[in-house]
């Protein structure tokens, strides 16, 4: 055959021929190693030939910073050329001029960038513009790790004034709230686990949901309709499983289990054959696949899945996105003739999708459905989680080709070029495992099912067991809708009045139910009552000359409970105006006291929280009581703070040296321990339905942790510590050690507003039941009543 070409530019023809030639040569030689060596010793006497041309710049005033020699990263090519970057933008000019002459972004659009693997090595870099897009604006793979680390950090920097860096747990607190869909987290994950739109050995994977192809209804109620997401393809049928484990026993180290991958390559091709045929023909040397196996059938494909002795394939990300042109022949390719005779044309959808519209509409809201989203989390342990690699592959059949893992092989300790080169390709079409971004196991999302679990408290409880008229009722959601307003608008507090009644920093607040009385404590060592309604001090008492470190009132308000720096708890009775007794139950400072249902909960600088019982509500007369001890709770190291959940089934604790423990009361177990903050841990609390705790420490750091793994799932810096706080599971009002009271917005990851109060460190917070009124308490001696107006 002979071909003709017209170049656009006349005077060019002779380079042309003459790269033409060389590269021809090139492709001539025997081995792969030396093909690919002086391929590359031509394209960087080109490089080393040209440079950026400035010309290019969007303004004379910018300011250059640096360049250097990159390609820029497109499925199954790569396009060599000059990377620029200046105070307002980067630029990659193609050595081409393709697919235009010049590639710019401003770095203003820049919302997100990664750090990727390519070819197995730490070179690429992928910049977003968009904050939920599949695709980036550009995949850049530079020749130098410095070169590219060097850039990174100079968008780094300029977008840390602009965009908080993410990490896959600032996320997880997201979607667990349901800030993130389940198909934005998946995506949010394989970013963070290097996988690329623009990188087909690293696509992005997602997983198959439904296993119901035949029904002509698919019902998303019915758990049948679902696969089994705690089982990777390759364990769904059992029998295939069995000759597949059979196998493995028999095989000598590194034993697999799976030959091939669930994702790789040719799989991502062959989904998307319809729309980017010229992949296919480029990867499989200009031919389509056998008809017979090509992307036919959902159902047929689906089954195949199950079982196929090697074919293990999850989905990508465009089978829950908006386009439907991967499964229509639109380009009407000519993809060849089945054995039954019929062209393969559009794909075949399942009985109850009745356009290629409905399928992916169909496929989303079975992503989204309650189902997946309280089993999701079981293969997210599979792909990217603790279940990925070591004993826990192994138990969970999870376990693939070993050149399949990061550092599967040391592609640098291999002397041979060829067999490098032979290595590379292998790993490449072999498809990889992403990269591991959990090693515990995965929270499970919060899901509206799950969401009263923890709140059936006695007082639930109790409510449930009586009739109840639907008044009543609806006061309960009242006083819920009313909560939320409250948070929504805590920005707007507003100072309402302040009063200087100690010598000495506040401790600890207390207010009677009917709000008039304000009980403090204070490191003066005294408690005070104040009437709210005459403004007055009505009285001081001392227990002893020691600071007194908490307050709480017994229901009835007619007791006030105080713990002491002399290791006592001290009982004063309001109505008879004396201390009525004392619980000698440390050895050491107690910090911070609980109360709830007869039992008295005490932590202390001597390592341990104990549980008291025999404590009632209402301690009248001049009896002496005796008091039980019913645990103790050991810790390493002093405990300074604690706090209960709403059904006091579940205890948080942080110590000195900033280790929160979260612990079972029904067993009087560690549940969790958490080393999470550098220095003290200043104060914990639960969200109101138990699912996770926040605590803020000394070093500034404001962490949630979720309760049912114990993962630190999300984590914020304030410039100075947060004393004490009150949340709502979502929005966080702290005491700042500035004085000020700051509004955290934790899905969104940030500082809301700064309120100026005290004069020093506020060091302790109460809200009332309906979230309208909110006292603080400061380093300054005072106390400050806030108000909400809204």
């Amino acid at each position: 055959m002979e071909y003709v070409f017209e170049l656009d530019v006349s005077g060019k023809v002779e380079d042309v021929v003459e790269t033409l030639l060389q590269l021809h040569r090139a492709s001539c030689l025997d081995k792969l190693g030396d093909q690919t060596a002086m391929i590359t010793a031509i394209l960087q006497s080109r490089l080393a030939r040209t440079s950026f041309d400035k010309n290019r710049f969007q303004s004379v005033s910018e300011e250059l910073h640096m360049e250097c020699q990159a390609e820029m990263v497109t499925p199954l090519v790569t396009n060599p050329g000059h990377v620029c970057i200046t105070d307002t933008n980067l630029y990659f000019q193609p050595l081409n001029g393709y697919p235009k002459p010049v590639v710019q972004i401003t770095l203003q659009d820049v919302r997100r960038i990664y750090k990727r693997r390519h070819g197995l090595m730490p070179l690429g870099l992928e910049v977003f513009c968009t904050e939920d897009d599949l695709c980036s604006d550009i995949y850049l793979k530079f020749y130098d790790p410095q070169d590219r680390d060097e850039l990174y950090y100079y968008i780094a920097t300029y977008l840390e004034h602009h965009v908080a860096e993410r990490t896959a747990e600032s996320y997880t607190l997201q979607w667990q709230r349901g800030h993130l869909s389940n198909y934005q987290y998946l995506l949010h994950l394989n970013n963070l686990a290097d996988r690329s739109c623009n990188d087909l050995s690293q696509y992005p994977v997602f997983p198959w949901v439904i296993s119901d192809y035949c029904s002509s209804e698919l019902d998303l109620s019915n758990p049948g309709t679902f696969r089994d997401l705690s089982k990777p393809i390759g364990a769904l049928n059992k029998e295939r499983l069995e000759r597949l484990l059979t196998r493995y026993q028999e095989m000598p180290e590194p034993r697999f289990m799976y030959g091939s991958h669930y994702s790789s390559p040719g799989y991502v091709l062959f989904y998307l054959v319809r729309i980017a045929p010229e992949y296919m023909l480029c990867l499989q040397n200009g031919r389509f696949d056998n008809a017979d196996r090509m992307f036919n059938s959902i159902a047929e494909t689906w089954k195949n899945c199950l079982d196929g002795a090697t074919d293990f394939k999850e989905l990508i990300p465009e089978f829950y996105g908006d386009d439907v042109s991967f499964l229509v022949n639109s380009l009407k390719l000519d993809l060849g003739k089945r054995q039954g005779g019929q062209m393969v044309d559009d794909v075949e959808l399942p009985p109850w999708a009745w356009s290629p519209e409905d399928f992916l509409q169909k496929s989303k809201d079975a992503l989204e459905s309650n189902y997946v989203s309280e089993h999701l989390h079981e293969w997210i342990d599979l792909i990217f989680g603790y279940k990925q690699k070591g004993s826990e592959a192994v138990g969970a059949h999870n376990v693939f080709h070993p050149l399949t893992y990061e550092g599967g092989v040391d592609l640098n300790s291999i002397e041979d070029p060829d067999e490098k080169v032979a290595m590379l390709t292998q790993i490449l079409e072999f498809g990889q495992t992403p990269k591991q971004l959990f090693v515990t196991p995965h929270p499970q999302r919060i899901t509206p099912k799950f969401k009263s679990l923890s709140q059936t408290s006695s007082y639930n409880a109790s409510i449930a067991d009586s009739p109840v008229s639907p008044g009543e009722e609806s006061f309960e959601d009242l006083t819920e809708e009313s909560k939320t307003l409250a948070w929504n608008n805590i920005a707007k507090l507003q100072l309402h009045e302040q009063y200087k009644i100690h010598k000495e920093a506040v401790t600890g607040i207390a207010v009677s139910c009917n709000g008039s009385s304000v009980f403090t404590t204070s490191q003066d060592s005294t408690l005070k009552m104040f009437s709210k309604e005459s403004k007055m001090l009505q009285r001081s008492i001392s227990f002893s000359n020691m600071a007194l470190s908490s307050c709480l009132l017994l229901p009835g308000d007619a007791t006030v409970i105080s713990s002491s720096w002399d290791n006592n708890v001290y009982f004063y009775s309001i109505a008879f105006g004396r201390r009525q007794d004392t619980l000698m139950g440390h050895d050491d400072a107690v910090s911070k006291i609980c109360w709830h249902d007869n039992r008295l909960y005490s932590a202390s600088w001597d390592s341990t929280v104990k549980v008291w019982s025999g404590v009632p509500a209402e301690m009248t007369g001049t009896k002496r009581h005796q008091f039980d001890m019913l645990a103790e709770l050991e810790h390493d190291v002093g405990v300074d703070t604690i706090s209960l959940n709403a059904a006091s089934t579940l205890l948080v604790s942080g110590t000195k040296e900033g280790t929160v423990n979260i612990w079972d009361l029904t067993a009087a177990t560690m549940l969790h321990q958490i080393p999470c903050h550098s220095g003290t841990v200043c104060d914990t609390a639960f969200s109101p339905d138990s699912r996770h705790v926040l605590s803020t420490g000394e070093d500034g750091c404001l962490n949630v942790i979720d309760v049912q793994t114990g993962m630190l799932i999300s984590s914020m810096t304030s410039d100075k510590p947060q004393r004490c706080f009150i949340w709502d599971g979502s929005t966080v009002l702290s005491g700042s050690q500035s004085g000020e009271l700051l509004v955290w917005d934790l899905l969104g990851g940030k500082l809301s507003e700064r309120i100026q109060g005290h004069t020093g460190a506020v060091t302790c917070i109460w809200m009332n039941e309906q979230c309208s009124s909110i006292i603080t308490g400061g380093e300054d001696r005072q106390i400050m009543f806030w108000k909400l107006q809204y």
